[in-house]
Formats: C-alpha cells, sequence, structure tokens
C-alpha cells in the first residue's frame, strides 16, 4: 500500500507516491485543477491502480500557521476526496515547499520553462517525504 501526496494549487495539483515500503516520495506528473470532477477521476484511477492507504494533503498555511482562504479550499477539496473516493485524508502542513522544490530544481540546472511544470509536483515530493521522516 502506498501514500498519495497532493500539492493542490489553482491551476495545477502537485503529485507525488510512496514506494510500497513507504520510505521514498517520487513526484509524479502534475494534474489539472479544474475541472474538478476530471481530477477526482484521474485521482479515483491512482488510487486503485497504485493501491493508496492514504491521501497526504498539503495544507497552506500562513507564516504564523493560521489558515487563509488557500488552506480554507485545501480543507473543502479535502471533504470531496474522502467522500468521493473513500481513501483517509490527512492534512499536512505544506508551508515553503513550493520555495524549496524550486531551489531543488534550479540547483538541479532545470531551465525556468521546465520548473514551472515541475515545481507543483516536487512540492507534494516534499510534502510527502517529511510525512515518511516522520513516520520512523
Amino acid at each position: 500500500m502506498r501514500v498519495l501526496a497532493l500539492d493542490p494549487g489553482t491551476v495545477r495539483m502537485g503529485v507525488a507516491l510512496s514506494d510500497e515500503m513507504k520510505m521514498i516520495a517520487s513526484p509524479q506528473p502534475p494534474l489539472a485543477a479544474e475541472p474538478e470532477d476530471a481530477l477526482l477521476k484521474a485521482l479515483a484511477g491512482i488510487v486503485r491502480d497504485k493501491q493508496v492507504e492514504l491521501i497526504l494533503l498539503g495544507l497552506p498555511r500562513n507564516m504564523n500557521g493560521t489558515l487563509g482562504p488557500a488552506a480554507q479550499r485545501a480543507r473543502a477539496l479535502g471533504e470531496r476526496l474522502r467522500a468521493t473516493l473513500g481513501v483517509p485524508v490527512r492534512e499536512w502542513d505544506e508551508r515553503l515547499t513550493s520555495v524549496q522544490a524550486e531551489r531543488v530544481l534550479i540547483e538541479g540546472g532545470v531551465r525556468r520553462e521546465q520548473r514551472r511544470e515541475k515545481t507543483d509536483s516536487v512540492a507534494a515530493a516534499i510534502l510527502l517525504q517529511s510525512y515518511l521522516d516522520a513516520q520512523g
């Protein structure tokens, strides 16, 4: 069984998947955030095909820890995921994961045009790896 991590955005949804041992996070191709029906259908396919037992949803908190509009949208998405996919959804603080992802891609020599597409899923992988590491 695997863990699926989602880094929600308004345009793209970053996606990462754990290995079966739940030790390593790997970025996956991002998904279009809209239309939501198509997003939910794509996620249902991933959950089924990859035997996902938990969805880790990035919760974009403000730097002071409060929840802003983006976090409220993420929580609403989490409720729809629970209702639609029938898999537990756990929220995980995703502050600064996009900044970290951008740095990793720059250090890796990824060109600016390519970074835009990869940042969301690399951020989801960073989010997932932090969760996996915390589980010990």
